[in-house]
Order: C-alpha cells, then sequence, then structure tokens
C-alpha cells in the first residue's frame, strides 16, 4: 500500500525555496498539489505515473552491466527504445540527427500519447543529448519519485504549473495558499528557464507545448489563427530569454504531431503517431526576423509563425 503524500506545514511552505519544495517532492513523499487543496489533480495522474515508473525500474533492473553505471544506462535506453517502439509507435523521419546546436523542439500537444513517441525519438537518433522537459506539476508528482532514474535515462524533468492547472486549483486571492502558490509558480518557471539556458547551450534539447496544456489543435480557436485574439507567447518569451545572451546559437524545431484516427487523450497504445519536423527557425533567422531593437520586450509574430509552420504540416482539422 502506498505511503499517504505529506503536505508541507504553513511555515514549511513560506520558508523553502522552490528548490527545496522540489527534492521534497523527489524524496520526501510530499506533495504541493495536496497542500494546495487540489488532490484531485495529483490523483487524476497516479495511474500513469505508477505505469511510468513501473516502466522505467523495469528497464533498469532487467539490463547490465550493473556495475558499470554508463553502460547500464545505455543499455537501459536501448531497451526502452525498442519496447516503446512497439507498445507506443510512432514515425519521424526527418528530424535533426547530428545537429551540432541546441534546439527547442515546439509541438501541438492532442495527447499524452506524443510524449512517449518523442521520448523514444529523442533517445533513439539523439543518442546522448540531455533532454529537457518541462512537466505540469500533477504529471511531475507522479514521476518525482523516480526523478533520478529518469535522469539516468537522459531526461531532466522540470515542474511548472500551467495556466490551465492553476485555474483548476481555484484558490482564493489573497490568501495565504495563493500567495504562495503564485510565489512557487514563478520560481518554477525560472528554475526551468535556467536550466533549459545552460543545457541548450551546451548543446541539449528542450522540449516544450506552446499550448502549456493538451490542446486538439495548433491553434488555440479560429480567432487566434486569423490574429483577432492573442496566442499565448510561450515560444517568444523562451526565445527572448535564451536570446539575452549573445554567445547561443539555438535552433528552434516546429514538431507537427499526427496522432492515430479515433485517438483518446491519454497514451494510445499500439497506435502508430506521426511525427513531422517543420522547417527550422535558426539561431540567425531568429534575431534577424524577430529582434527589431537592441532589447525588445516581445517578439512580435514570432509565436504564431512558429504555430504556422507546425500547421504547415498537418491537415487542415489540427489548424484550429
Amino acid at each position: 500500500m502506498a505511503k499517504k503524500k505529506k503536505t508541507f506545514t504553513k511555515k514549511e511552505l513560506k520558508e523553502l525555496t522552490a528548490e527545496q519544495v522540489i527534492d521534497k517532492l523527489q524524496h520526501e513523499n510530499y506533495s504541493l498539489l495536496t497542500t494546495l487543496g487540489a488532490e484531485k489533480l495529483r490523483k487524476e495522474m497516479v495511474p500513469v505515473g505508477k505505469a511510468c515508473n513501473t516502466a522505467i525500474n523495469y528497464f533498469f533492473r532487467t539490463t547490465g552491466p550493473k556495475k558499470d553505471i554508463e553502460k547500464h544506462n545505455q543499455a537501459a535506453r536501448k531497451k526502452l527504445v525498442r519496447i516503446l517502439s512497439k507498445i507506443t509507435p510512432g514515425s519521424y523521419s526527418g528530424m535533426p540527427k547530428d545537429n551540432p546546436n541546441g534546439m527547442v523542439v515546439g509541438f501541438n500537444h492532442p495527447s499524452l500519447g506524443e510524449i512517449a513517441r518523442i521520448l523514444t525519438m529523442k533517445i533513439d537518433i539523439m543518442g546522448d543529448k540531455p533532454m529537457f522537459f518541462p512537466v505540469n506539476l500533477p504529471w511531475y508528482e507522479s514521476l518525482a519519485p523516480n526523478y533520478d532514474r529518469i535522469k539516468r535515462l537522459g531526461i531532466i524533468i522540470t515542474p511548472t504549473i500551467t495556466p490551465a492547472t492553476w485555474k483548476k486549483m481555484d484558490l482564493k486571492e489573497g490568501t495565504f495558499l495563493y500567495e504562495e502558490g503564485s510565489r512557487l509558480k514563478k520560481e518554477f518557471r525560472d528554475i526551468y528557464t535556467k536550466i533549459s539556458h545552460d543545457g541548450i547551450k551546451e548543446g541539449g534539447v528542450v522540449f516544450v507545448a506552446p499550448s502549456a496544456t493538451r490542446q486538439a489543435t495548433v491553434f488555440k480557436n479560429e480567432d487566434v489563427f486569423n490574429k483577432k485574439e492573442d496566442i499565448i507567447p510561450t515560444m517568444s518569451m523562451l526565445a527572448l530569454k535564451l536570446y539575452s545572451d549573445p554567445e547561443m546559437n539555438c535552433d528552434f524545431v516546429p514538431l507537427a504531431i499526427l496522432p492515430p484516427k479515433n485517438y483518446k487523450r491519454g497514451l494510445n497504445f499500439r497506435k502508430k503517431y506521426r511525427l513531422i519536423p517543420g522547417e527550422i527557425m535558426s539561431a540567425a533567422e531568429i534575431r534577424k526576423k524577430y529582434f527589431k531593437t537592441k532589447n525588445p520586450k516581445r517578439l512580435e509574430g514570432f509565436d504564431y509563425d512558429f504555430h504556422q509552420r507546425i500547421a504547415d504540416k498537418l491537415p487542415k482539422d489540427f489548424w484550429y
């Protein structure tokens, strides 16, 4: 029987940094969601978390040589690709394989299923390049106890609280929980930005869903597509942060996810996805086209153009 999740005391919540909160999620069976009154959101991801953790433990337990950590990690990665290719199949021809630059790969996010296919693709063709994945807090908490083993697979996950999850928490503005939750939401974002910057500078890969939630279409709706409603500036915010470093050489890769027919929001076992790369936006192109001033506050048109390069690879049913 699983141990009951611990909750943070008011003193802990007020005094602990985001890094210390994350450590307790990973190693001491704490739940920030339960603390913030969002136990329902945590429970929704428990089955997926158990399946992922069981699979990861299996890959490490049944591979060797265990005395050589790096060889053990490599063997586990190879087995992971072999098994996932069968139970969560996907095609990904055309993805950059030997790109020496760091990369930000942005993808449309219709289900949980593409995560397993992206993971397989990354390990299969990008090898030991470190992979950075911002993970929504309910999913992060389900995986956190296995963080160290996930990292050994070359995958570094960081928690984030998406706008949709924040809204579902329904915290009352002005309360203690609202204020501390808001602080941690910002600090989680800052941690992700720093880790992404450092990792990409070393040639790593960041995967991010611009929609910040599971959404069937590339653009949220027709008004966003027709530029009558603002688009979520996920990609331009990341570009602004990364390119504030003049030495940053990072390419942005639009990745179109075409799920199988009659797909559902879950993992869609044994159904084949297509991962279709769009036209890469190079660092030189982005700096020349979108950085109109020396220190821009926003990148006009960048998010729309990035989304459009994803949409161009998909049937129009997936546009909006």
